[in-house]
């Protein structure tokens, strides 16, 4: 190759200013312009014989379809990897306090979001389909039952029918034990978990990929969506949009205050101080969206501005970006609250204990990258019957075209939860430095 070959610009492909321009940017022009071309066209508008929401629903079907492909394999694999990755060695006083505080500050989180949406009642009066309503109550199994179809009988049968619960209750156990293996003292034993967990890493980080690619279709599935609703359901559909938003940040602020700032107040640390210093990634995870990118500023924070030891945030902080999802867990219970009002579907008391059952289980394998808890979603409305086709994948749409705002929120939560939880496992064990809270 000669040199002015090598310095030559590399040729732009017909579409590289679509796949070279902020996803966040298309999906909210998507969202915009769907929205206020549904609006302008008359409902029902023909172009030749066929309506214009006929030819353009299958374009947000496929969407949905493509989200439902991977989703399976992404929570088989994040769980599995989010489970092993921690170090048996760490299970001991630390790891427990660790995970009894993630687990409690998570059920509050998904109690708060449902309450929050139970009052907000979003979704309700937009009606896509009120004459499909789902009645739940009639088939809702007992409790007890419930409980035990958590575990599978048939590991592989779950994961074929696509059964969320067995799926994520086999998943932590192949995890766990994952984890006592990669550090068993029997090397064959070891090289073999080495290789297994490679394994799911590795198509972990495969499946990632594909949610890129999925994600470079949504402002065309998006787009499409919300022309579709708000054809049928005019602006109306503005308003139910603007109640989940709000809905999800005073249960987001609830969180922070209720939860948060008491666990301070109840270890001595001034709530107000605790703010301030969490600053830094709280709007690092706000921006970017990302658990995980925002872990080196959180650490940072813990370390400099909390002095918490390395020991503790060390082992707190990476396994909080990978199980501790309050920020999600709040989401899921308003957008699913959301999704069931607009559809015109009644939950029952069975319901709302598998949704919160399956969101805290859910949250383990919700990775720390943006956007997946609008795959977690369809996680939770599969777990309570809720089938993505129809209405309900209208209105899962128009939660995908606003996701953006509401995932701010969360990871932004999300971290503020892991930072506490170092906190607290320090200020108990004895071992913050106090220095750091005189001024």
């Amino acid at each position: 190759m000669s040199q002015s070959d090598a310095n030559a610009p590399k040729k732009r492909g017909i579409f590289a200013w679509y796949f070279e321009s902020s996803l966040l940017w298309r999906i909210m022009i998507a969202l915009v312009l769907g929205s206020v071309l549904g609006i302008i066209l008359p409902q029902n508008a023909t172009v030749g014989d066929t309506t214009w929401v006929s030819i353009l629903t299958p374009f947000g079907d496929l969407f949905v379809r493509m989200l439902k492909m991977i989703m399976v394999p992404v929570i088989v694999c994040s769980l599995i990897i989010g489970t092993s990755s921690i170090d048996p060695a760490h299970l001991g006083k630390v790891g427990v306090k660790t995970i009894i505080f993630y687990a409690i500050t998570t059920l509050f989180a998904i109690a708060i979001g449902l309450a929050c949406g139970l009052i907000f009642s979003p979704g309700s009066g937009l009606e896509l389909d009120a004459a499909k309503a789902v009645e739940k109550s009639a088939n809702a199994p007992a409790m007890s039952q419930i409980l035990l179809n958590i575990i599978p009988t048939n590991p592989f049968e779950a994961i074929v029918k696509g059964e969320i619960l067995p799926i994520i209750a086999f998943c932590i156990f192949v995890g766990i034990g994952l984890a006592y293996c990669k550090s068993s003292d029997d090397e064959r034993i070891a090289r073999s978990a080495e290789t297994v967990y490679a394994f799911f890493d590795g198509m972990s980080e495969i499946m990632f990929k594909v949610i890129r690619w999925v994600m470079q279709y949504a402002p065309i599935g998006v787009f499409a969506l919300m022309f579709v609703v708000f054809n049928k359901a005019g602006i109306g559909a503005i308003s139910s949009l603007l109640t989940v938003t709000i809905a999800l940040y005073v249960e987001l602020a609830v969180q922070v205050f209720a939860i948060y700032c008491v666990v301070c107040m109840l270890i001595g640390i001034n709530p107000a101080k605790f703010l301030k210093k969490v600053r830094a990634p709280m709007l690092t995870a706000f921006v970017t969206r990302s658990s995980n990118g925002t872990l080196p500023i959180t650490m940072r924070t813990a370390d400099e501005e909390m002095g918490i030891p390395k020991s503790i945030y060390g082992f707190v902080l990476p396994v909080g970006a990978t199980v501790n999802m309050n920020g999600t867990t709040v989401y899921l219970g308003v957008c699913t609250l959301f999704i069931a009002n607009a559809c015109g579907i009644d939950l029952t008391a069975q319901n709302y204990f598998t949704i919160i059952i399956t969101s805290m289980l859910a949250a383990i394998g919700t990775a720390g990258v943006p956007g997946a808890g609008a795959l977690m979603l369809l996680l939770i409305l599969e777990s309570v019957g809720i089938s993505v086709t129809g209405t309900v994948a209208v209105a899962y749409g128009m939660i995908l075209g606003i996701d953006a705002i509401l995932d701010m929120g969360r990871t932004s939560m999300n971290v503020t939860g892991d930072v506490v939880a170092s906190l607290y496992v320090a200020k108990t064990e004895g071992k913050l430095d106090a220095s750091k809270w005189e001024n």
